[in-house]
């Protein structure tokens, strides 16, 4: 059945560019919005900018330009950044537009026919000198509590404590530096404790995490206080109807932002607002957020529709937040990492696709731990994923003139058992346990890669006689491969498209419940490069190298070192240990030695040829020459490391390593592998 869904994220600040901890929640939104469009259903995704309030206010005056000019340009920016991150809203709107104007002072209309707004007087902090009333986040002093100083007026960062900004010490105005005055002001308020029994059934009717909802049920204890949604003049924000000098505050109109742009989608797209946001909207509204903004979204926004006469949320997904190697992201550990800088580097497809390894349908906090992001990224897409399209297309156009076999023959149940986990795969992208949709494609990916290695069609390649075997392993190879990009699509939507233009096949979920026969595909060329350790460690720079350059010059060997009999030396370093983890990412392979020859120009080095079950062979410039006769190397099987960096030397390029050892006994000595083993087998 073909459902109706609105889906949102919460609304990006339009005072600073993104970073990764934003790009969580736009990548868990993003995946599940393409799952469902995969799967036929009528899923339409908004956003927009959150516009408004004193801190943009501040940065436009401190830039010399207009707030509009600010907020235009900061959308332009995010919509940029979100565009590079495969990030597909169907529409990306802004508070600062008509639309929310007209519908956040409907909403506060409404809440005041019903005798849920209240007007009275109060005192707040002022600066004399920039003529102006603070938000607490403006007044800075010493912590009242353990004498911290230069804290904000509403918390202190050390040592956590909440308080009110009159009871800050030695407050003074983080805009002038003058001593904050106080002064009466009117305000409006909206009576969220008129909605409370309503909340309290509302937060645990299944619309939440029920993590979430127990963690709301704190806020009934003491009573549901007025929330004032008022802010005085000189304002950036949306003015309060039938008032002077008075403007709402800057959460009353981002929560509103999720109408306004549904409204927007809907008039270019000629569909009915009331379908999606009236109170008997039969469609379904998901908002995707932080737990940070838990109390917005479950408590005011409910209270705030209830009110007004509007339909509630279906539910409310929260996700945790995101360190970086085990901390907070902070800006002076060089870990606060913008999105334009990841961009500068790597494929925004590593970052998605390792982010869904980790997401569950809880709100836990996720760690972008850097190594573990290389293994996943250079393991699982490109070694297990990618490698199967770049192992098999050279024999397809090799062998059958660009053109896929037309039958699996004795394969075809193989795939069928492949294609037939789609569903459960399929359920678990619905309930946002990306990281169990990971796992489970992944070990669709190592059965196929193990096919591979037992089919071993770079035998069959070698023996006319088994061509027409080998069109078939190679076949079905890609049709796997064809399925796992499907499957890992709502994932990394970019690899997805490359993979499929490759092979000439549109997007289709369905579809690959059969396979590709008889059909024709492009020549191969690579579809995501593996990432390099020096550049994923460059993310992250020393204070006085910013996260924003990267490194202008590379680490030498230059120290020196003595060694004594016996392999140690006093002040000399013990050899530094590695874990698992560290030994799984290099990738070892049977070679032969198709061919070696002695390197004009070099003393030690043998360039040779070397077969490890791809389309073609792999060149390696080895320091060998004192030990072998080029011509006794040849047919020889050897130990490759297959997913080193080609490196490019003064003679050509060289694409891998072969293992060798000596010693005081000699050498370099090759290592082997015993009989048995075929070139392109993976040792483990």
């Amino acid at each position: 059945m073909k459902r109706k869904i609105l889906v949102t994220s919460a609304l990006p600040y339009a005072n600073g560019p993104l970073h990764l901890g934003h790009l969580v929640e736009y990548t868990q939104t993003d995946i599940w919005v393409r799952y469902h469009k995969l799967r036929g259903h009528d899923c339409t995704y908004v956003c927009a900018d959150d516009a408004h309030g004193t801190p943009i206010m501040l940065r436009a005056q401190s830039e010399g330009i207009t707030p509009e000019t600010l907020v235009a340009r900061m959308q332009t920016e995010h919509l940029r950044d979100f565009t590079a991150f495969g990030i597909g809203f169907d529409c990306y709107h802004s508070t600062h537009s008509p639309e929310n104007f007209a519908i956040s002072q409907e909403i506060y209309r409404r809440l005041r026919a019903g005798e849920h707004i209240v007007v009275r007087e109060i005192e707040q902090a002022y600066d004399p000198v920039a003529g102006i009333f603070l938000p607490d986040r403006f007044i800075r002093g010493t912590c009242p509590k353990c004498g911290a100083a230069d804290q904000y007026g509403d918390s202190c960062e050390v040592c956590g404590a909440t308080y009110s900004p009159t009871d800050l010490l030695d407050a003074v105005s983080a805009i002038s530096g003058a001593t904050p005055e106080r002064r009466p002001t009117e305000h409006y308020f909206f009576a969220l404790g008129d909605f409370s029994d309503f909340l309290r059934q509302w937060i645990h009717s299944g619309t939440l995490q029920e993590e979430m909802a127990n963690k709301l049920d704190e806020w009934f204890a003491t009573g549901l206080a007025d929330w004032d949604i008022s802010r005085d003049a000189p304002y950036f924000g949306i003015p309060i109807p039938d008032t002077q000098d008075k403007f709402f505050y800057v959460w009353l109109d981002a929560l509103p932002g999720y109408m306004a742009a549904t409204r927007r989608w809907c008039e270019e797209h000629g569909r009915d607002f009331d379908t999606y946001w009236g109170a008997d909207a039969e469609s379904e509204v998901y908002h995707f957020i932080g737990k940070d903004i838990i109390y917005f979204h479950a408590l005011f926004w409910p209270a705030m529709l209830k009110g007004a006469g509007y339909r509630l949320p279906t539910a409310v997904f929260t996700h945790g937040f995101m360190t970086v190697n085990g901390a907070k992201m902070s800006k002076s550990r060089g870990t606060s990492i913008t999105a334009a800088q990841y961009l500068e580097r790597l494929e925004p497809e590593f970052l998605r696709y390792y982010f869904a390894s980790k997401l569950h349908p809880r709100a836990e906090d996720i760690d972008l731990n850097l190594e573990d992001f290389l293994l996943k990224g250079n393991g699982d897409l490109v070694g297990k994923v990618v490698n199967l399209a770049a192992r098999s297309a050279g024999f397809i156009h090799r062998y059958g003139g660009g053109r896929l076999a037309p039958s699996l023959g004795e394969d075809t149940d193989f795939y069928r058992e492949l294609a037939a986990q789609r569903e459960g795969i399929g359920a678990a992208y619905a309930e946002r346990d990306y990281a169990r949709a990971i796992r489970d494609i992944m070990a669709l990916a190592d059965r196929v890669n193990a096919y591979v290695d037992r089919a071993a069609p770079w035998l069959l390649a070698k023996d006319p006689s088994q061509h027409e075997a080998l069109l078939r392993v190679a076949s079905t190879t890609l049709n796997a491969f064809r399925l796992l990009v499907t499957l890992l699509s709502p994932v990394v939507p970019q690899l997805a498209r490359r993979s499929l233009d490759f092979l000439h096949c549109p997007l289709d979920w369905d579809a690959t419940a059969e396979p590709l026969l008889d059909h024709d595909i492009a020549p191969y060329q690579h579809l995501l490069q593996r990432m390099e350790k020096t550049i994923v460690d460059s993310l992250i720079a020393s204070p006085s190298s910013p996260a924003s350059e990267a490194p202008k010059t590379k680490p030498t060997d230059q120290t020196p070192k003595t060694q004594a009999p016996g392999g140690s030396a006093e002040g000399a370093e013990a050899t530094p240990t590695i874990s698992i983890d560290d030994f799984t990412r290099v990738e070892l392979r049977v070679a032969r030695i198709v061919a070696a020859e002695a390197v004009e120009g070099a003393e030690k080095l043998l360039r040779l040829s070397l077969d490890i079950g791809e389309d073609k062979p792999r060149q390696v410039f080895a320091g060998i020459k004192a030990a072998y006769r080029p011509e006794d190397l040849q047919g020889r099987l050897t130990v490759m490391v297959a997913n080193l960096a080609p490196r490019k030397m003064r003679f050509g390029l060289s694409e891998g390593m072969v293992l060798a050892a000596s010693g005081p006994e000699g050498g370099p000595f090759l290592l082997s592998p015993d009989s048995g083993a075929v070139p392109g087998m993976r040792i483990k």
